[in-house]
């Protein structure tokens, strides 16, 4: 159990499940079963269920402790507690030798039972196979209507955010507005777009429909070059594909037509109606950056291209396949540091995908610690693990522990609403990430933030701004972070919906809005074809603030 013990630590850590005196009981039962304390663990975890934690984590590890410290009734008590209150790990249950000495009771199969059938029951009514259906061209009628109905079920009962949907959307008229649409497409590519027309409405990033892998090179394949809006006007900023070189393609030049159409007005008709961000920064990533050219990987897509020089182009521009595209257009370096004049160490954290950026950042903190300013670049960062940025951010401050995003969950009770009550929520209103490492850089720190910083970087942003630590420069964040469940659809496609509402501490709403700047610092067209970072400029400049 001990590795498991770890994880009951960062889920208290974390969550608001228990009340602060069961969170503390928790905490003093993990530290006596790390002493050998059995009786006492066991006593400590029933205490911190007793005053409130409902949770079937704490009940298995009291069953744990009280069958080593040779309780075999008390550790029976537990188990039967443990699936009741949402522990389901048969399997762990079966291996794990801190139960061994249960194993010759006769009770023993009955409990180990009783946790699996809670785990089957579990397995039929939330991960059933039902909807894994094979991909086909067209899918039948049935397994649409099915897609849709269970996106529809999927988004009414764990959606944290419809609230902040613009409009007052009524999500069950738009499921019945929307099946005559599914039961028209022509085809499973067109079904898809359905779906993820239907997503948009919610204007939220971490709701989205994914395409069956199947369709990638029919829908997703892009050229070997990427885009960027700036100051409305849409520019390719690097072209990855010598192919696309030769034929003049370069960065800097104004994308004005596609496919002989004006660009926003191509965008607005092709791109964004299925894209589902918050708007109008993240939205405008989505629908200009990093969609605007993807289509299918047979088709070329005609480009009008414009020049500094007033110089104009036409193109036929092939896309690659999507695994092609992946080899041709690099993936940033998770971590990267240059130095900016006056000893300014411009550190780039654009992944918490893994712990790299972390790790890389601490590698090479004795060099960042002699810096005299730091410009904690996120802006390309669209999230992950959002611990790894809270490493960096230790480092950089020498915090004991910081502040993190507050956040709440919908608490629906199903006989509360057949009395007529309301919904409730849960949440933690003030979490904490407690810092180990023993690193603190004094110097004056900026945070460069952007459209692009999305989900865990936002998370990162929120606690820099309660550190005080520095100003926040650029643009406002995406708007999009919370917890996001995943569920399978018919013919090979998934979908996910954001299950937790983060905010600060004080109530302030970021999603939908972005942590805003304290200094904002947008690119400009003639930074972009000068080859200059306004932005990076703005921040190092900003550093002073942060004295």
């Amino acid at each position: 159990m001990p590795r498991s013990l770890v994880l009951l630590a960062a889920l208290l850590a974390s969550s608001a499940a228990a009340q602060p005196l069961a969170d503390s009981l928790a905490q003093r039962g993990i530290e006596a079963y790390e002493s050998g304390a059995y009786a006492e663990s066991a006593r400590l975890f029933a205490d911190a269920l007793d005053a409130g934690a409902r949770d079937g984590t704490l009940a298995y590890y009291a069953a744990c402790a009280a069958a080593l410290a040779g309780d075999a009734d008390a550790a029976f008590r537990f188990l039967a507690l443990a699936p009741d209150l949402g522990f389901l790990d048969a399997d762990l249950v079966r291996r794990d030798s801190d139960l061994a000495s249960l194993h010759d009771d006769p009770r023993w199969p009955v409990a180990v039972a009783r946790v699996e059938r809670a785990s089957a029951t579990s397995r039929l009514l939330w991960a059933s196979p039902t909807f894994r259906t094979p991909y086909a061209d067209t899918l039948a009628v049935d397994e649409r209507v099915a897609g849709l109905s269970r996106l529809w079920a999927e988004v009414k009962f764990n959606f944290a955010n419809f609230d902040l949907v613009p409009g007052r959307l009524d999500w069950d008229s738009l499921y019945v507005a929307t099946l005559p649409r599914v039961r028209a497409a022509g085809s499973t590519l067109e079904y898809y777009r359905v779906l993820q027309s239907v997503v948009a409405r919610l204007h939220d990033g971490h709701v989205n429909v994914w395409l069956p892998p199947a369709l990638a090179d029919r829908a997703s394949a892009q050229p070997g070059l990427t885009t960027r809006l700036v100051e409305g006007r849409v520019f390719i900023t690097d072209v990855w594909d010598p192919a696309l070189a030769a034929l003049g393609l370069r960065p800097g030049q104004e994308i004005v037509e596609i496919d002989g159409e004006p660009v926003h007005d191509y965008a607005a008709r092709v791109v964004r109606p299925v894209v589902s961000s918050p708007k109008p920064l993240a939205s405008d990533v989505w629908t200009y950056e990093y969609s605007l050219l993807s289509g299918d990987a047979a088709t070329p897509v005609a480009l009008t291209v414009d020049g500094a020089d007033g110089s104009r182009q036409r193109v036929s521009v092939p896309r690659l396949p999507v695994e092609q595209a992946r080899v041709v257009v690099p993936t940033p370096e998770p971590f990267g540091l240059d130095w900016l004049p006056g000893r300014v160490a411009h550190v780039r954290l654009t992944t918490f995908g893994g712990p790299e950026a972390a790790d890389r950042f601490l590698e090479r903190f004795p060099e960042i610690a002699e810096a005299a300013g730091v410009v904690l670049d996120v802006r390309e960062n669209g999230g992950g693990d959002g611990a790894v940025g809270y490493r960096v951010l230790c480092a950089l401050t020498g915090a004991e522990r910081l502040v993190t995003a507050a956040w709440r969950t919908r608490l629906y009770r199903p006989v509360y609403r057949a009395w007529g009550r309301g919904e409730a929520s849960d949440g933690d209103p003030a979490p904490t990430y407690g810092c180990d490492d023993a690193l603190d850089y004094d110097g004056p720190v900026a945070l460069l933030v952007g459209p692009r910083t999305g989900s865990a970087a936002e998370d990162l942003a929120v606690a820099f701004d309660l550190l005080d630590r520095g100003p926040i420069v650029g643009e406002p964040t995406a708007g999009s972070t919370g917890q996001p469940l995943l569920f399978a659809l018919p013919g090979g496609g998934s979908a996910r919906v954001t299950t937790r509402r983060d905010l600060y501490p004080d109530g302030r709403e970021f999603v939908g809005l972005g942590v805003q700047p304290d200094v904002p610092a947008a690119p400009t067209v003639a930074g972009l074809r000068a080859g200059r970072d306004d932005a990076l400029q703005a921040a190092a400049a900003a550093l002073s603030l942060g004295d």
